[in-house]
């Protein structure tokens, strides 16, 4: 997780602090911004939650956030659909494991639908609560801003706050390890020792499953584990936003990619 996570959190960091945001969303904005109708630094949260993966896009929420640059409710909106699994992992862990299922068909389930369900969202129960222009930072009671931090402060202060990140995120990991033991020990051989441990940690999982069922090891992918839970709740820690709502939200999710998954490998069969 170090090598593969470390680096995008000290990333996100400079570009947050240097306030680059916008320069990294510039080739994206066209696009983006008629559809989502949001502010240059909710669309940079959007695309660094999906190109990253979990769980840059809550970090990415928890630091704007602390910066003054995004409301609750802006964060509120993102966290609801930009914290998944890495294309990275997916792509080259994932999906290896079960057998490489075909690749487009599960790209779209595992990034199409939480996408159109972030676009439903605004444009509905977001939509009066979002404000349409694309404003560079909330209102603040304060009249002035932050200075733009130099690179080398920048750099030292991402590099601080995302080795504290990256231990509490391993310190999960570890944890949940340990308590996926006690599944394969308790419950019969087959597919429950295996949904059992993906619904703890999801990498364990996936190991167990391997390539006896697809459909259900993409479930638990959408899901993520209680692992990711917990890790996003620690990344959250100290600032406005719900976890209940984040787990809702998930939980939607996962419904929503299970009949599509489950349609599809029965049309497929």
């Amino acid at each position: 997780m170090i090598p593969s996570l470390f680096p995008f959190m000290v990333l996100s960091g400079i570009l947050i602090r240097m306030d680059l945001t916008d320069r990294f969303v510039s080739l994206l904005r066209p696009l983006l911004t008629p559809v989502f109708r949001v502010n240059t630094d909710c669309l940079y949260v959007i695309i660094i939650g999906f190109l990253c993966g979990f769980p840059m896009g809550a970090v990415a929420v928890t630091d704007l956030y602390k910066k003054r640059r995004l409301s609750v409710t802006e964060g509120e909106f993102l966290l609801s659909f930009c914290n998944n699994i890495g294309p990275v992992y997916f792509i080259s862990f994932a999906l290896p494991s079960m057998g490489n299922p075909p690749l487009l068909p599960c790209l779209f389930g595992m990034y199409g639908i939480p996408l159109l369900y972030g676009i439903v969202l605004r444009h509905t129960r977001y939509r009066c609560k979002l404000s349409a222009s694309a404003r560079k930072t909330p209102v603040l009671c304060q009249a002035s801003y932050e200075k733009e931090a130099s690179l080398l402060a920048a750099l030292d202060e991402s590099v601080t706050a995302s080795l504290h990140s990256i231990t509490k995120l391993g310190g999960y990991m570890i944890l949940f390890q340990i308590l996926n033991v006690y599944p394969s020990l308790f419950l019969k051989q087959g597919l429950y020792p295996g949904i059992a441990q993906g619904l703890l940690e999801i990498s364990g999982g996936l190991a167990l499953l391997q390539d006896t069922s697809p459909c259900i090891s993409l479930i638990l992918l959408v899901f993520c584990g209680l692992c990711c839970l917990a890790q996003t709740g620690s990344v959250l820690a100290g600032s406005p936003f719900s976890l209940i709502c984040y787990f809702k939200n998930r939980l939607c999710l996962t419904i929503l990619c299970a009949l599509y998954y489950v349609v599809f490998f029965s049309v497929t069969a």
